[in-house]
């Protein structure tokens, strides 16, 4: 028995078979239930469709209501169909394909998934301690005083506030020879790198040394821009720098002020050596000043760019003085690339945003730039004599790398798996990092875990390190 039932210009047809009756009732209901299934699933009974009622189609197709009544709550169950009292039954709006839906459950990302309770892992300041009033204030002041033109296309270097505002801060705080028409603002070092490693393959150079322990996604990202990677050897002075010579590299990136993520200061002989070593070739060095403002028992250490502006690109970041939500960052170019980096700029993103940096300009220039790093370097030094103080009593394990920076080193004894240590404290819910995925290959490693003791929020700083007490006992 064939029939056809037609609803917002659908014909569905039904091949029901011989007429209901006795034990065949359940093979209709069963056909009934397949046809609309497969409608919903290839989609000409489209998300939304309202159905008839069970009277309503049980009398055009000749049924009885209760099979019709019946195939609806299987649908209903098994997500196909949802009936709600007064509106009648319709079509889910299903969101992922059948193909998805077919496919086994896959993990979550790790970025995707739910954040730790306690987290020491290394790269990120006290987002708590952003300074949301000032900001606030800032921007107000910044959008109230900019002419109309600011909002509009601009210079791919970025705003003339913004860059006159850092060259002064950066002369005054860093040492950097900064004059605001070599200055590039980007998103971030990550684009800057971005842009720099286009330029120098551009220009020319083939490879680019790095030191050998440090963050694999700069490692990719210059592999990504066609350069080849020379890797340095990184040890308790630094990037050996005694490497360049001998090298193909004609550019090296380095973290002189804090190595990150081994803590070191670049020694003054191989910051000489390196310095040296561009004079010569015509080298470029690429000085990644990431928290250089943040120095706890002296001074803080001068850029490298003021011993040689010509060959130096000095770059920093908004992301650990301020927050890296902004995605404000810099480059200080030597005169021969400042055009060639502000072209390669404006191809790839034309400008930042305009609001953002003529906030950070009226926020540099009304002192309050200074004013929170000088609040944040307080804070997190106590919590660096915290951490190595509460170190020092439950595991007499060596700290280093803490004279700077927003993290430290601690070294395990021989033997002792820094994975294991990782996962142990992932089940306290405590979120840890090994050194091991920061060297590449080739380079020795040692067991330690890299902590980061300046990201989790001052009130849940105390349980973090009770938790690391915890699983550094087991």
């Amino acid at each position: 028995m064939a029939k056809t039932w037609a609803t917002s210009g659908l014909d569905l047809h039904l091949d029901l078979g011989a007429p209901p009756g006795g034990r065949r009732s359940h093979r209709v209901r069963a056909r009934l239930e397949a046809a609309l299934r497969d409608a919903a699933r290839t989609g000409r009974l489209v998300p939304g469709t309202r159905l008839p009622s069970s009277r309503a189609l049980a009398a055009d197709l000749g049924l009885a209501r209760n099979t019709v009544a019946e195939a609806y709550a299987q649908l209903v169950a098994e997500g196909w169909l949802t009936a709600r009292r007064g509106s009648g039954t319709m079509v889910v709006d299903r969101a992922v394909s059948t193909s998805q839906a077919s496919e086994p459950d896959r993990p979550v990302p790790a970025e995707l998934a739910r954040p730790p309770r306690y987290d020491l892992r290394p790269g990120s300041p006290d987002l708590s301690l952003f300074p949301r009033p000032g900001w606030l204030a800032a921007a107000r002041r910044a959008v109230n005083t900019a002419p109309s033109s600011a909002l509009g296309y601009a210079d791919p270097r970025g705003r003339p506030e913004l860059r006159a505002a850092l060259a002064s801060y950066l002369a005054r705080a860093r040492g950097v020879q900064a004059d605001p028409d070599r200055i590039v603002i980007c998103a971030g070092f990550t684009q800057g790198l971005a842009l720099l490693s286009q330029v120098l393959r551009a220009r020319g150079v083939t490879t680019l040394a790095i030191e050998a322990c440090g963050q694999p996604s700069y490692r990719d990202q210059v592999r990504a821009s066609g350069l080849a990677l020379a890797l340095l050897p990184v040890d308790e002075a630094g990037a050996v720098t005694t490497q360049l010579p001998g090298s193909t590299a004609g550019a090296v990136l380095l973290t002189p002020a804090h190595q990150f993520p081994l803590g070191a200061v670049l020694a003054p002989r191989r910051r000489t050596q390196a310095i040296g070593w561009a004079r010569d070739t015509g080298g470029v060095i690429i000085e990644d000043d990431y928290d250089g403002e943040f120095r706890y028992d002296r001074q803080p250490v001068g850029a490298m760019q003021a011993l040689a502006p010509g060959h130096v690109v000095y770059a920093g970041s908004a992301s650990k003085s301020l927050a890296p939500g902004l995605r404000l960052g810099w480059l200080v170019l030597p005169t021969m690339l400042a055009a060639e980096v502000a072209a390669a700029r404006g191809l790839a993103d034309r400008q930042g945003s305009t609001f953002d940096q003529l906030t950070l300009a009226e926020f540099i220039a009304s002192g309050q730039y200074d004013r929170q790093v000088r609040r944040a370097r307080l804070a997190y030094r106590r919590r660096r004599d915290r951490l190595a103080a509460t170190l020092r009593q439950a595991s007499r394990l060596p700290v280093s790398g803490i004279a700077a920076g927003l993290h430290a080193l601690l070294d395990l004894p021989p033997g002792r798996a820094e994975d294991d240590l990782v996962t142990r404290a992932a089940r306290r819910g405590l979120a840890v990092e090994g050194l091991g995925p920061y060297c590449a290959p080739g380079h020795p490693r040692r067991p330690a875990l890299v902590l980061g003791y300046g990201t989790p929020p001052e009130h849940a700083f105390t349980g973090a390190l009770a938790r690391l007490c915890a699983v550094l006992a087991e």
